[in-house]
């Protein structure tokens, strides 16, 4: 069965619970998730086994410790690409996708065709990066790049109400 939206799965307040749960802790043991929600853990795990096999999370991950491995640099760079067209925008899609370094990349409307976010290393990373990889992708003609400075605050949760 193909879900569309949250709409086609019945959820309560108890399943809203379980979701923004796991969303802060996907680590929380059932016992654990049982106990914080207030549910039996026979009861937690079954509707936990059901958002599962419904998809409601899109996976679950691990976020490490960025200094641990030296990553020390985040840029946002805005590509415009030499043409709008499907074929284009497909072909720049499953190149930017291969790149390790590009964290999230969006099709934007305005001025520019896609912004990525990018991790890099030093300066040296970053200049490898963006002269060997990025102005090499598929249709780029025009980039302009921010660096951040630091992170002030990042989430991952989407609060379900």
């Amino acid at each position: 069965m193909q879900l569309n939206s949250i709409a086609d799965i019945e959820i309560d307040h108890i399943d809203k619970k379980i979701i923004n749960a796991l969303q802060k802790n996907a680590r929380l043991s059932n016992v654990e998730l049982a106990e914080q929600i207030n549910l039996s853990p026979s009861a937690c795990l079954r509707r936990t086994k059901f958002l599962t096999d419904n998809k409601v999370f899109d996976r679950f991950v691990g976020l490490i410790n960025k200094a641990l491995f030296h990553v020390q640099g985040t840029a946002f760079i805005f590509i415009s690409l030499d043409r709008q067209s499907e074929a284009v925008f497909e072909e720049f899609e499953i190149a930017v996708a291969q790149l390790e370094q590009v964290m999230e990349c969006y099709l934007m409307a305005g001025d520019n065709d896609y912004m990525l976010k990018v991790v890099y290393t030093d300066a040296k990373d970053y200049e490898e990066l963006y002269y060997k990889k990025l102005l090499r992708l598929p249709g780029v003609v025009g980039t302009q790049t921010r660096m951040a400075l630091r992170q002030v605050h990042s989430n991952t949760a989407i609060t379900v109400t």
